[in-house]
């Protein structure tokens, strides 16, 4: 996720001195301490690296995140819900729901229910603190405050809104300024709470890897050194765990979104060589894009649905079923996917701002460049346990197990990742 915005300068904290005080800046929610119960489970810390790569972990630039790897579980890969972008993606992790079932359907998307003149987007801030966009679902940190526990979200996509009326008890509205080592130590300070008031599901988010790889691609010099940069943040964390006595008492899984896959500079496709877009919309370009008619227009689409190289276009209820889309209201009428490492334009939109991107996400995601990062470790994790690929709906049935909380309706399937447990 590439696009800043604005928050509030955040305070660095150091290990020691104020690590059991509040940031004045902190969003705070909890109002109440979360019930006792006789067996606590244990805390769980949802680490989220974008645009992790599965293969990237070959690479031998992350060794702590290597070392949990082998001394926990890793999977071979995990294969990302469709469309293999930033926001669904994460909404998916913390839901177990296609992102047809829980609304957020793609990083841009309209509704004129919500917003009639505007549209979603990773951008508009007011959308993205709009609950009216994210309601389609229940978020975990939601169901762990309504079942008697705390949560904390160090960035999240859908954390910077009240879903059902509900916020993170502690959180933060994202500001990518904000370095990794300080997001890790935002993390450890929340675990210094008293008993009563601290987090047992935490989240934490870094972006730089995705960021770097949209740049520069995702084989070059500054993606290995944003993967060393995060590792050493990873690092970071696991050494605030032990100095507190925490690690071996704490459920630590890490994933990514999605892959990445470059995109050479020629590699456009111009749709509007086969739609006239005098009558219609685009919503979104790039790896997917949707087609909206204009209100009354009768679209000629026959151009566009046939068979084009580095290009498919479906109307939406003939999306293939294996992609789990097209039901919901938010999928345009026509919906398009490029060959990974191509990318969906205009020649008006290309006009105005011309390629620079050498990588791009949101491609089919059973292709290989797509495949996301699983790797956990923790007192319920076995040893030295390789998974075979799953999707990413079910990781969210195993993070309600290590909760312990009763899950919201959802698309996973736990039978798919009991085995990586120890007490199955």
């Amino acid at each position: 996720m590439r696009t800043a915005r604005i928050l509030c300068c955040l305070c660095l904290l150091l290990a020691s001195g104020c690590a059991t005080r509040m940031p004045s800046n902190a969003r705070t929610t909890a109002s109440s301490p979360a019930t006792a119960t006789p067996a606590v489970p244990a805390t769980v810390i949802l680490v989220s690296i974008d645009g992790y790569r599965a293969d990237y972990l070959q690479r031998g630039l992350s060794p702590n995140l290597a070392a949990l790897a082998a001394q926990g579980v890793r999977a071979q890969w995990m294969t990302p819900s469709f469309p293999s972008q930033t926001f669904p993606n994460h909404y998916t992790l913390v839901t177990g729901r296609y992102p047809d079932h829980h609304g957020i359907v793609a990083n841009t998307m309209d509704d004129t229910r919500i917003q009639p003149d505007d549209r979603f987007s990773i951008s508009n801030r007011e959308a993205v603190e709009d609950g009216r966009w994210w309601d389609e679902a229940t978020p975990l940190w939601v169901s762990v405050q309504q079942q008697g526990g705390h949560a904390a979200t160090m960035f999240w996509p859908g954390s910077e809104a009240a879903i059902h009326g509900v916020r993170p008890d502690y959180w933060y509205a994202f500001d990518m300024k904000v370095t990794a080592d300080a997001r890790v130590d935002h993390v450890l300070q929340w675990l210094d709470l008293p008993a009563r008031q601290r987090p047992r599901f935490l989240t934490l988010y870094f972006d730089q890897v995705d960021h770097q790889a949209h740049e520069h691609g995702p084989d070059s010099r500054e993606v290995d050194d944003a993967l060393r940069r995060t590792d050493a943040a990873l690092g970071r964390l696991i050494a605030g765990l032990k100095q507190r006595g925490l690690f071996d008492r704490v459920n630590l899984v890490i994933v990514s979104d999605h892959g990445m896959a470059a995109v050479p500079a020629d590699h456009l496709v111009y749709i509007d060589e086969w739609l006239d877009t005098r009558h219609a919309r685009t919503v979104g370009l790039g790896a997917i894009a949707g087609v909206q008619p204009d209100a009354g227009a009768h679209l000629d689409t026959r151009q566009l649905l046939a068979p084009h190289p580095h290009l498919q276009c479906w109307k939406k209820q003939d999306i293939p079923a294996r992609f789990h889309y097209g039901s919901n209201a938010r999928v345009p009428p026509i919906f398009c996917v490029a060959q990974a490492g191509w990318l969906i334009t205009t020649h008006a939109a290309h006009a105005k701002h011309k390629h620079e991107d050498e990588g791009e996400h949101g491609y089919d995601n059973a292709d290989p460049s797509m495949r996301a990062l699983f790797v956990a470790e923790g007192p319920a994790f076995r040893h030295a346990y390789v998974a075979p690929p799953f999707p990413n709906v079910d990781v969210y049935p195993l993070l309600a197990r290590l909760l312990r909380i009763t899950p919201e309706s959802n698309d996973g399937n736990i039978a798919d990742v009991s085995a990586m447990l120890r007490h199955q």
